[in-house]
């Protein structure tokens, strides 16, 4: 399974904001065995969102969006999504219920604030899409098609993805294995590795940890684990953390 990540906001663009959110879900993704083939973060522009999930919905498997997903000016994310496959925006019932029921608890612990929410503009959804509901957040998600839409806000989308988390499984499995040689001796090692088992080996310096991580990654069981074999006897690594004593 091949997915596709948009992140959308203007706050991400300016550095304003950290984007955890991508790399929150290409970890939950990759656990699971799916490839995330793009990652890309797009401003609050409604046709950019509509244009950028329609290219994605067609070439991978899945398209994951994540943004601003409520009634405010800039949130145009789920507008953008309803375009990319010429849907109207509609509340259901089930929105309804669920943002009428959240707002209730939020009067309930905020008694003396006053909350002006046009309930059926933050209800709203494409229609035809199945809306995803949960206790973290005010305005639904949804899914339309083969895009997933969620929160921009971390713990709402976090929520939110646990309820469709089974809808995402691959084949891909990855092993780790650590060497203090230094990148260019083990070049000829890793290209042959990749030759030989039909695996991918990605190395990534951490000079705080004084070591390379070597990631084996293969679709194939068998596959991987002759390749790390053979790394582990072809290369100075090992299947723990280790460190230079030089």
């Amino acid at each position: 399974m091949e997915v596709a990540l948009i992140t959308v906001g203007d706050e991400l663009l300016s550095g304003d904001t950290v984007n955890t959110n991508a790399n929150w879900l290409a970890a939950e993704l990759s656990e699971r065995g799916v490839a995330v083939a793009r990652i890309l973060s797009i401003p609050d522009d409604r046709a950019e969102i509509a244009a950028r999930v329609r290219e994605y919905a067609a070439d991978f498997d899945a398209v994951i969006v994540t943004g601003g997903i409520g009634s405010t000016p800039d949130d145009v994310t789920m507008e953008g999504v309803a375009d990319a496959f010429d849907r109207e925006m509609a509340p259901t019932e089930l929105t309804l219920e669920s943002v009428e029921r959240r707002l209730a608890a939020i009067r309930e612990r905020v008694p003396d604030r006053e909350f002006d929410v046009d309930v059926a503009a933050e209800a709203s959804v494409p229609e035809g899409s199945r809306p995803l509901v949960t206790e973290a957040g005010l305005a639904p998600g949804c899914v339309v098609e083969n895009a997933y839409v969620m929160p921009g806000i971390p713990d709402e989308l976090k929520a939110t993805f646990e309820t469709v988390a089974d809808e995402f499984a691959g084949d891909r499995r990855s092993r780790f294995l650590y060497t203090v040689e230094p990148e260019s001796n083990i070049i000829p090692a890793l290209k042959e590795a990749m030759d030989r088992f039909d695996v991918a080996v990605g190395c990534y310096p951490d000079r705080e940890a004084d070591h390379n991580r070597l990631k084996v990654t293969a679709t194939d069981d068998d596959a991987l684990d002759d390749a790390a074999a053979w790394l582990l006897e072809n290369v100075d690594a090992s299947e723990t953390p280790v460190s230079r004593d030089w």
